[in-house]
């Protein structure tokens, strides 16, 4: 039984499990009684707002047809004036809240929204469905911030040009920078373009907590008049999440209900310090924090990226949720871009792939190394279950990887490991001196290393060259530790004057001074 490690620092909270472990999920099966009481309620129902809403309809495309006759498709010039904005204003935000009310919805609306000249952006959150475009009605239709191709689609794509909507294109590499200046004009205009209304969170959560807020309202540095978005019904049918029902299946509930309560809340603008101005990232913080007190939800520091790593954990046949790391938190903590996480995912994948539920056990580990599961293993995958349940989730990879890992795979630690295994000097590992060293950093006699060997040499002509460590070395981090420990065990029996005995090396793999200072310098660089 190996001793337990020792942390010489405790971890820092910067890395710790977030409040709220997967803001994209909604677990919304029906009971027996609800589906009964949607199936009667849905008979009347359905059909009588179904044929509500396409009147609606037919009599709103003419009036946006209207209002955007002879403007220009993409990017408008200039603002809506005289009685093109007279009626998108009044006749299409009528016809917007009439379209709502066909399909049931009751609107309560608190406080009281600032002009544009007050509040030029509205920052609304949580957002959950959507059904949440029912608060750009409710606002007075501002602008809002939509993907070019958007404006293509039939009939909707007509009510959308009635809001002069800030565009993004996917096939333009400047449009992020494009998309934050012209939400900077806007907002700089002195009230000449309507507010601009965003959502920060960027995509669609459960609404158990706010999500990082991206800084493209909060990058002019004016006033933000924070939103807040409640359904507060006690059958949800709105929730619109990465994992639950389908968007067809929510439309078809929320029409089977008598009504559907959405509570909109304007709270006080909030006007910006100085520093906020010059740090959108702050700013931003600033009004998540002010919105998630009066929501009492806790913030979290999940965002897209996390969703599209969802995705790719699906792909890779993991458990979506697996993809959840809190990404904007660790890759500022650990400098990583999005791509070095996808690819630190699948190498997760590889290793997690036989076991169920997207987590690795040691034996998963040890296979993967090919090494046997022994104290000196047993020790380095402590140092990757960083909350001791005896799992490595891929947060935990991650990190493990990142701090662990990789800082000690340095070209030095590689040639000295090589040297280290080069018993007679001769630029060649055989598998004899592979398999001694190998023996004598984890500690088993007997252990066989010819499968974990053959992997390293490339070419299969039974030795090891530099070029073949080096390159094995560099695709395998998690083997950077291995090396290190004995590297560090060498130094020690060194400064003892002993010789590199193979049973002091077993022993000392577990508890010598050196591997808990090699401990200690990890944790802190790490924590």
């Amino acid at each position: 039984m190996p001793p337990q490690r020792v942390f010489a620092l405790p971890r820092q909270q910067s890395l710790f499990l977030p409040p709220v472990l997967n803001p994209f999920v909604l677990e919304a099966k029906l009971t027996r009684r609800e589906k009964i009481k949607c199936f009667l309620l849905g008979i009347i129902l359905v059909p009588l707002r179904s044929i509500f809403m396409v009147l609606v309809l037919m009599v709103t495309w003419p009036v946006a047809a209207l209002i955007t006759f002879k403007r220009p498709l993409k990017r408008d010039v200039k603002p809506l004036t005289g009685w093109r904005r007279f009626m998108c204003r009044t006749v299409m935000g009528f016809l917007g809240r009439l379209y709502f009310f066909s399909m049931g919805f009751r609107v309560v609306v608190k406080g009281k929204q600032a002009s544009s000249a007050e509040a030029p952006i509205l920052a609304v959150a949580p957002h959950s469905s959507f059904f949440d475009a029912i608060v750009c009605i409710v606002a007075g239709l501002p602008s809002t911030v939509s993907r070019s191709e958007t404006l293509a689609t039939p009939i909707f794509g007509r009510f959308l040009r009635c809001l002069q909507p800030v565009l993004v294109s996917r096939k333009d590499p400047d449009s992020r920078k494009n998309t934050i200046l012209e939400i900077s004009n806007r907002a700089k205009s002195g009230g000449r373009w309507p507010q601009v209304l965003i959502f920060p969170e960027g995509t669609c959560t459960n609404r158990s907590c706010l999500i990082t807020f991206k800084q493209g309202a909060f990058v002019p540095g004016v006033p933000v008049q924070p939103v807040l978005l409640r359904y507060p019904n006690k059958l949800d049918t709105v929730t619109w999440t990465w994992q639950g029902p389908k968007s067809k299946a929510l439309l078809l509930r929320t029409l089977c209900q008598l009504y559907t309560t959405v509570e909109i809340e304007f709270l006080p603008p909030h006007i910006p310090t100085e520093e906020e101005k010059q740090n959108p990232n702050k700013f931003a913080q600033s009004v998540r924090t002010v919105m998630a007190k009066s929501l009492c939800v806790p913030v979290t520091d999940h965002t897209f990226e996390d969703c599209r790593l969802m995705i790719s954990a699906g792909e890779l046949t993991l458990p979506m949720e697996a993809g959840l790391v809190e990404f904007t938190k660790i890759s500022r903590k650990l400098d990583l871009k999005w791509d070095n996480v996808k690819k630190e995912l699948e190498n997760f994948a590889t290793i997690a792939c036989s076991c169920k539920g997207g987590r690795i056990r040691i034996e998963e580990f040890a296979n993967f190394l090919k090494l046997p599961i022994s104290p000196a293993l047993q020790e380095l995958f402590s140092l990757f279950d960083r909350d001791g349940d005896g799992t490595i989730d891929f947060r935990e990879y991650v990190i493990g990887v990142t701090v662990l890992c990789r800082p000690a795979n340095t070209e030095e630690v590689i040639q000295t490991a090589f040297k280290l295994f080069d018993i007679d000097e001769d630029n060649n590992i055989t598998l004899e001196e592979f398999a001694g060293i190998l023996r004598s950093a984890v500690g088993v006699c007997d252990l066989n290393v010819s499968k974990l060997f053959n992997e390293i040499d490339a070419d299969g002509s039974g030795h090891i060259t530099y070029d073949e460590f080096r390159s094995f070395a560099l695709s395998h981090p998690e083997y950077a530790k291995l090396f290190t420990t004995y590297i560090e065990l060498q130094r020690y029996q060194g400064l003892l004057g002993e010789g590199p005995d193979s049973d002091a090396i077993s022993h000392c793999c577990n508890d010598s001074p050196s591997d808990h200072q090699e401990d200690s310098n990890s944790d802190k660089k790490d924590d």
